[in-house]
């Protein structure tokens, strides 16, 4: 779906879905009201197109924080398994590119920058996952540092015997149990 057809009343529905998940986790985000975090997006209406892009593939958005100076909201998705709706992507176009066949649909980079979100860093992941357990069955792409990326490396990082792990792995892979988590700021 395209923002054209991201109409009024799926924003409505949306943000009922994002209220009662905010209120059913306030283990998340202490200290944020509801209130506050609705004001925002009502303000940058803009954004909720890609939150429901996150909802839409699986990634169940919810408030990750807020900061204190510039009021601004950040999302993380919180489903339990990387979202569904975005596996099976190699890491970046460069990645994709080099594929001469069985090439996925596109890659996690392309996937994130057209849904207008970014993918979580390894220190996003793993803040994260200090408030849930997730990934358990699943792996997901993490930004990868460009020593590591023009290599062609990418990392990805999941969580096993109640730790989080970090790996490496060619740029070019895909599997049906990695994808990514996405961060959006408000």
């Amino acid at each position: 779906m395209n923002q054209t057809h991201f109409t009024m009343e799926l924003a409505e529905e949306l943000l009922a879905t994002l209220k009662s998940r905010f209120q059913a986790n306030s283990n998340r985000h202490a200290g944020i009201s509801w209130e506050s975090v609705e004001a925002r997006l009502r303000t940058h209406v803009s954004k909720l197109w890609s939150l429901y892009m996150m909802e839409k593939t699986g990634g169940e958005p919810d408030v990750f924080t807020q900061d204190a100076t510039s009021g601004e909201v950040i999302f993380y998705d919180f489903s339990a398994e990387t979202p569904a709706g975005r596996r099976s992507l190699c890491y970046d176009r460069a990645a994709w590119d080099s594929r001469k066949e069985n090439k996925p649909e596109t890659s996690a980079m392309d996937k994130a920058e057209s849904m207008g979100v970014s993918m979580l860093t390894e220190e996003e992941y793993r803040a994260m996952q200090m408030l849930g357990e997730f990934d358990k069955k699943t792996s997901s792409w993490v930004v990868t540092p460009e020593e590591i990326r023009k290599r062609g490396g990418a990392i990805f990082c999941d969580r096993r015997y109640d730790h989080v792990f970090t790996y490496h792995n060619g740029a070019d892979s895909y599997y049906a149990a990695r994808g990514f988590r996405a961060k959006l700021v408000v």
